[in-house]
């Protein structure tokens, strides 16, 4: 696996560059849509001729496949370019969001893929770098990014997980507490752990609190997130000793950006798993390996967990970090996040 340059990869569609995804059935030369511009589209693509790779669940919102192909979210659909499909045009295609204020032109006519192991990879780089599943294919000249779909497959910001720093840090809850930082070489968001108490050998109390910039921060009443962190904290505190894991998983994984694109959706009457697909990313795209990982480097290898999710277990389970008992985190609802909490227990199995 060469994760640098999945990592180069991905940093390379944040800022907008052409990349070179290459796979058993050929290769494929993408920019993302939301990060092209006016400049950098014309030499991408001088002669306005890329066609536009989007995925299968955005697909079907445009009538352009079927509710099976749209139930496996990777799957890649390839949209013919004509001569109208400008930049804004091609944005529209890419984004839901948009669908409501600016209705879309048509009709759109899917056309075969050369490459569709590349253009999977390619739906999964956009994924992985938290931006919106559509790439405009093609282009002429020579790309300085080239990545391997098998390093895109291979990606796992878990593998070189390591501890960069650890200090001791009195919060609220506890005097007694120290944070720990862990980093990758590749990944650039820092993941924490908060640890509470006098370790014993007991099973520590453990919560995995995915970061949440609305809800821990400015106090937002559309989840229940930040709620959920206090709580967690008294919890913690209260036991013999405990950690706190802050993954930086913002919106279940698909980026603070595309959270907000799904609250959007979610004024238009979708629940939270339907926007979330609707914007062509999984329901859930955390990696609770990433809070194995940190677990093992802590030396720890049972915990209580605090969790009303049974997939926490499951990931936890299964990257090797035995969940000696699951503990309810019950938060009261308010007016604003009822049917969030709702969809979270009818559609995504939370339980108390």
């Amino acid at each position: 696996m060469n994760a640098r340059a999945a990592a180069r990869a991905i940093d390379a569609l944040r800022r907008g560059w052409a990349v070179e995804v290459r796979a058993a059935d050929g290769a494929l030369r993408v920019m993302a849509v939301e990060g092209a511009d006016a400049v950098t589209l014309a030499d991408f693509d001088p002669e306005g001729r890329a066609t536009i790779l989007i995925s299968a669940a955005r697909a079907e919102t445009l009538k352009l496949t079927n509710q099976l192909a749209a139930a496996d979210p990777e799957m890649p659909v390839l949209v013919e370019r004509s001569p109208w499909i400008d930049r804004d045009v091609a944005m529209a295609i890419a984004d839901p969001v948009r669908d409501l204020g600016s209705p879309l032109k048509g009709p759109f006519r899917a056309a075969p893929i050369a490459a569709p192991l590349a253009a999977r990879a390619a739906l999964r780089l956009a994924r992985l770098a938290g931006i919106l599943p559509a790439f405009f294919l093609g282009g002429d000249g020579a790309t300085e990014v080239t990545v391997d779909a098998a390093d895109v497959a291979d990606y796992d910001d878990a593998a070189r997980l390591a501890i960069a720093t650890r200090a001791r840090l009195p919060v609220e809850v506890a005097e007694n507490a120290e944070i720990v930082a862990f980093r990758s070489p590749e990944e650039p968001r820092e993941h924490i752990a908060l640890i509470v108490g006098k370790r014993d050998s007991s099973p520590p109390v453990v919560r995995l609190h995915s970061e949440c910039l609305t809800g821990d921060v400015l106090g937002s009443l559309k989840c229940d997130c930040g709620p959920q962190l206090h709580e967690a904290l008294h919890q913690i505190a209260d036991a013999q000793w405990g950690v706190l894991l802050y993954l930086r998983q913002e919106g279940r994984g698909i980026g603070l950006v595309n959270k907000l694109r799904a609250y959007a959706l979610q004024d238009q009457g979708f629940d939270t798993v339907d926007a979330n697909v609707r914007l062509g990313f999984a329901i859930d795209a955390r990696d609770f390996s990433v809070a194995a990982r940190m677990l093992s480097l802590l030396g720890i290898g049972s915990v209580r967990l605090l969790t009303n999710n049974p997939n926490k277990v499951t990931g936890l389970e299964a990257a090797g970090v035995a969940v000696a008992e699951r503990l309810p985190l019950a938060i009261a609802p308010n007016p604003h996040n009822e049917r969030y909490l709702v969809t979270k227990r009818d559609r995504t199995g939370h339980q108390l």
